[in-house]
C-alpha cells in the first residue's frame, strides 16, 4: 500500500490550499526510465480517472493509475530535510531499481 507521512500530507495540504480553483487530488506515478531502467517518480494535482486507485493519505486524496500501482506498492512519500534548510519530497521503499540515486530515498528512483 502507498502511504504519506504526516509531514508530506501537511506540505501537500499547504500547496493544495493555494490552488483553490484547481484540482486538489494528488496523483502519484512511477515508471521505469527508458534509458537506464531506473525507477522515476512523479506527482502533481490532477482529476480522478475511471481506473484510478484512490487512497486517503492523512486527509490527502491520492490517485494512482493501474500502471503505477505495482511500482508504488509498499512506498511511502515523505517530506523531510535532506540538508540543513533544504527540504524535499522523497519516495521511500518499493525498491525495484538496482542503482540508487543520491538523496532520493532508501532505494533510489527520481525525486519530485
Amino acid at each position: 500500500m502507498f502511504t504519506l507521512t504526516p509531514s508530506a500530507a501537511e506540505q501537500i495540504a499547504r500547496a493544495a490550499a493555494e490552488r483553490a480553483d484547481h484540482p486538489t487530488l494528488l496523483r502519484v506515478a512511477a515508471k521505469h526510465d527508458e534509458s537506464d531502467g531506473e525507477l522515476v517518480y512523479g506527482m502533481g494535482f490532477d482529476d480522478e480517472r475511471e481506473d484510478d486507485l484512490v487512497i486517503d493519505g492523512g486527509g490527502i486524496t491520492v490517485l494512482i493509475s493501474p500502471r503505477s500501482q505495482p511500482l508504488l506498492e509498499n512506498t511511502t512519500l515523505d517530506f523531510s530535510e535532506v540538508q540543513p534548510g533544504e527540504f524535499q519530497f522523497i519516495f521511500r521503499g518499493g525498491c525495484v531499481s538496482p542503482e540508487p540515486k543520491k538523496g532520493c530515498g532508501s532505494c533510489g528512483g527520481g525525486c519530485s
